[in-house]
């Protein structure tokens, strides 16, 4: 049976307000622990999002 790897971005506001987005393509696991990570850094909000190959996630407040 053939897995399918899906890759996850994170887009996230710093608690300074500016607009941060991750460059790197993660697993579920991997993604939901750097939320964790940027929750704890006061970082809010933090969002998971779907990704395809090579796609570059715009920064939360861009156009989508």
């Amino acid at each position: 049976m053939a897995t399918t790897m899906q890759n996850y971005g994170l887009r996230w506001i710093d608690s300074e307000g500016s607009p941060h987005v991750s460059v790197a393509a993660y697993d579920w696991k991997s993604a939901d622990h750097r939320r964790g990570a940027l929750r704890a850094a006061k970082c809010d909000p933090v969002e998971i999002v779907e990704t395809r190959p090579g796609q570059r996630l715009e920064p939360l407040g861009g156009s989508e």
